[in-house]
């Protein structure tokens, strides 16, 4: 068996450059040239043609379903209710293309990113050439301020830090530097290694480029993104359902063509009969009913600053119950701030803070976030103090000094890593200001340092010395110092977090942190917000376990810790192979892939733009309290979509089974096929306000998910009773009423328009019909739908219907009939709720 190749992090750079065919010095021009077509430069980008997005937009079961329809309707003459259907079709399959064909223009934005120049040495000499053109064996010079052309070894560097928050989440500078590390290495700790994507801060370096384009990790990241999503759990539970109805649909029609042969009815007749009952099963505006709910809901969310990119998404975001997120920015603020300047007996001391601001003043290097948070703490008035000299922060020393003088004194004062300070450091300075030997208090301050390392803290020293007659200094001036005390660093938690994460879990959406951090920090963060850190799984322990594995575990822990970027995916495929629906918040570019696999994808409106254009909602406030409301309205938007699912189903399968069930013994059919369509046309109106309608608290209190077996009982339980309500109208109309024939149909059409209707008003809430308000366009339209039914048989259109007026006592008989339906119905829902939640 091939031994696979070691990465090149663990290769010593001389066998490195070798492997690659270079130089130090780098590569020719002729050679570069001679690579142009044997190097994979661009990133992989699998965009689906146009054509294809759009015939994916016709492979649901519904939607053939209603295709078929349209052609009977087109069959049977009814060119209105064909051309109803076909908008529908049209118009849902037209938004769902868009929204695929903006996704697919995420990893365009990827591409666009690094269209940037690089200096290259060709021949030994620097030259500027495109980013596109660096080639495997190029030696890059970087500055500070460079984009990283491509995944490098470092040959050499002076004071190097890279910026490498958008691939690993790191908040700091990276230092970096030559060297050779073990295979195992993780992403974030790969010190000898730069990658695309990243950017030099500041200092100077030399690598050896040894993968561009598709080979790197940026490329993975980009390869990762550019495949099909997975199907989410709502596109699940549509297709589930759709088969279902298919199944319902097939077996209706193949049994009443069959009985109605066997009564020796006219086969024609027959056959579109049973054709039409199949249609009126059908829920024909469920794409249009979703489509009205969901932008209904997402102008809800989009008051509250939740902006929905993908309409579908919005009912994945009502049944996620478990969201993965990243620490930085979204439990914590995501900035560095000064917690506290500590003596060496780990009192607060002004004096060291004041040393440390000193520090930070003056110092002209790379702006970083630390001594940002410093010179926040305005802790001293420089104004008596000048500037003298600066020795720069470098790796191999890790710490920074400066040379300033007052009227009263000119010190040296160094700040930087404590165990570097510290060994350079022969006395400290007590609170009383006694100056001691060092070791006296060494232990004390390790302890110190130990302690808050364990909190999740980060901890830097300050030290200095008199420098009286000296007006510049180099290294070795750091010597013989007094040791003054530590800073304690923090990216604070964001303001009632732990309320917001409580929220989410009273809502039954359980937070998971995903984060680059160290075990010790993530742990600590996790019990301050109120996450259970004892079930810690690192990147490493992840690396070690099989796929099943991983699922058994994703689930029962709430911490993840020292990941990296491309574990995010394979931990959000675990999850939702565990059977949750996940959501996934994030704002890098080592987040993309994470939100291209979740259920649905959460970022920020401060976001790189990959992550935002992969997302299917972004926030436009970093805030858990903001996705809390989001969750909330997403909920609401899902549980209007089930109430016309429950409604059109349950009344549709009553009605379609009580024609059924007559037309074997009545000796004409029970409605006209164009009336059965007209019956399913009117009873969806009402429905399309359903969008508008109010939603019980309980119904948002816990996830929603897909259930086509709760579906299923109660079609079958509301369908039966309506069925048996419908056979009671048959008998009185046939053997009270003695009715004609025409009369029959009008009075059964009366009846099943009227009964569906006012039966919405039943069943779209858990609670007694006269505890849970519709909204006032729901109620409206279930009026007005009553009213037209009512008056149609006594208007010239009657006759395109062959329907006809019926007596006063038919409608009192009628009315009776629709009155104890709806009662009953009301009485049933009572039980029919006793048992099992969807």
């Amino acid at each position: 068996m091939t031994e696979r190749p070691k990465p090149f992090w663990s290769v010593p750079c001389d066998a490195l450059i070798a492997q690659l065919g270079s130089r130090s010095s780098g590569l020719t021009s002729a050679e570069a040239e001679s690579r142009q077509g044997t190097v994979r430069r661009e990133i992989p980008h699998h965009r689906a043609s146009d054509f294809a997005l759009a015939l994916n937009q016709f492979k649901s079961p519904i939607v053939l379903i209603l295709i078929f329809s349209t052609a009977l309707s087109f069959a049977l003459g009814d060119r209105a209710d064909a051309t109803i259907i076909l908008i529908i079709i049209v118009a849902s399959a037209g938004l769902s293309f868009w929204q695929e064909r903006t996704a697919a223009d995420a990893v365009s934005r990827l591409l666009a990113t690094i269209t940037t120049k690089a200096t290259v040495l060709r021949g030994g000499h620097e030259q500027e050439i495109p980013a596109h053109d660096v080639m495997p064996g190029d030696v890059a010079v970087l500055a500070a301020g460079d984009a990283i052309p491509g995944d490098a070894r470092i040959l050499e560097s002076q004071d190097l830090f890279v910026d490498e928050a958008a691939l690993t989440g790191e908040t700091y500078p990276v230092e970096k530097q030559a060297g050779t590390l073990p295979a195992d290495t993780a992403l974030a700790a790969r010190a000898n290694a730069l990658f695309l994507g990243t950017h030099v801060v500041s200092g100077r370096a030399k690598a050896l480029v040894v993968g561009v384009g598709a080979t790197t990790e940026f490329g993975h990241i980009s390869e990762r993104l550019a495949r099909r999503a997975p199907e989410t759990d709502f596109e699940r539970g549509v297709r589930r359902f759709g088969y279902f109805l298919l199944e319902v649909t097939l077996l209706l029609v193949i049994a009443i063509f069959a009985v109605n042969v066997y009564l020796e009815r006219p086969v024609l007749q027959a056959f579109l009969f049973s054709l039409a009952l199949a249609v009126g099963l059908t829920p024909q505006l469920l794409p249009a009913i979703i489509s009205v709910n969901l932008a209904h809901g997402a102008r809800r969310m989009a008051k509250s600053k939740v902006i929905v990119r993908r309409l579908a998404s919005i009912e994945n975001f009502g049944s996620m119950n478990v969201l993965c997120s990243d620490k930085t920015g979204t439990l914590t603020e995501g900035t560095i701030k000064l917690k506290a300047a500590l003596d060496v007996a780990g009192q607060p001391s002004k004096k060291v803070l004041e040393y440390a601001y000193l520090n930070a003043s003056f110092e002209s290097g790379f702006a970083n976030p630390i001594d940002t948070a410093i010179r926040a703490s305005g802790a001293c008035d420089m104004a008596a103090w000048r500037k003298l000299d600066e020795i720069p922060y470098d790796f191999l020393r890790k710490r920074l000094s400066i040379l300033a003088e007052s009227p009263q004194a000119r010190l040296l004062v160094t700040k930087g890593a404590v165990p570097n300070v510290l060994a350079v450091c022969t006395r400290a300075e007590t609170a009383d200001g006694q100056i001691v030997e060092l070791a006296s208090v060494r232990r004390k301050i390790e302890e110190i340092f130990a302690d808050f390392g364990r909190q999740g803290f980060r901890s830097l020293a300050v030290a200095c010395r008199s420098a009286q007659g000296v007006d510049r200094v180099g290294k070795e001036a750091e010597t013989d110092m007094t040791f003054q005390g530590l800073l304690i660093l923090e990216d604070p938690l964001k303001p009632q977090i732990g309320d917001a994460v409580t929220a989410l879990d009273r809502l039954g959406v359980r937070l998971k942190m995903v984060t680059g951090d160290n075990r010790l920090v993530a742990a600590t963060i996790a019990r301050q917000v109120g996450l259970d850190g004892a079930g810690l799984v690192t990147g490493g322990e992840m690396r070690d376990m099989s796929d099943a594995a991983l699922r058994r575990r994703a689930g029962e822990a709430h911490v993840f810790a020292e990941i990296e970027p491309n574990q995010k995916e394979r931990l959000i495929t675990a999850l939702r192979g565990a059977g949750y629906v996940v959501g996934y918040i994030g704002d890098g570019i080592n987040d993309a892939s994470a939100l291209h696999a979740a259920d649905v994808g959460i970022s920020v409106d401060t976001a790189v733009d990959v992550a935002k254009e992969t997302a299917d909602i972004v926030l436009l406030e970093h805030d858990l309290h903001v996705l809390a409301h989001g969750v909330r309205e997403g909920r609401k938007t899902f549980a209007n979509t089930l109430k016309y699912v429950f409604m059109a189903t349950s009344a549709n399968f009553g009605n379609m089974l009580s024609m059924a069930l007559s037309s074997m013994f009545l000796p004409f059919l029970p409605l006209l096929p164009k009336q059965i369509l007209l019956t399913n046309l009117l009873t969806d109106l009402p429905e399309m306000m359903i969008a508008t309608d109010s939603v019980d608290p309980e119904a948002v209190d816990q996830p929603r998910r897909w259930d086509v077996a709760f579906i299923r009982r109660f079609m079958l339980a509301f369908g039966t009773i309506s069925s048996v309500f419908d056979i009671i109208t048959f008998a009185v109309l046939v053997w009270l009423l003695k009715a004609s024939e025409v009369g029959f149909r009008t009075g059964w059409f009366l009846e099943s328009v009227v009964s569906a209707s006012l039966i919405v008003l039943v069943v779209r809430s858990r609670r007694p019909f006269f505890r849970s308000r519709p909204s006032p366009q729901l109620v409206a339209a279930t009026l007005v739908v009553i009213v037209a039914t009512i008056a149609l048989p006594w208007t010239p259109a009657a006759r395109l219907f062959d329907l006809g007026p019926l007596p006063l006592k038919y409608l009192g008989v009628l009315a009776a009939i629709v009155a104890a339906y709806v009662v009953t119905a009301e009485a049933a829902k009572v039980v029919f709720y006793r048992g099992p939640r969807p």
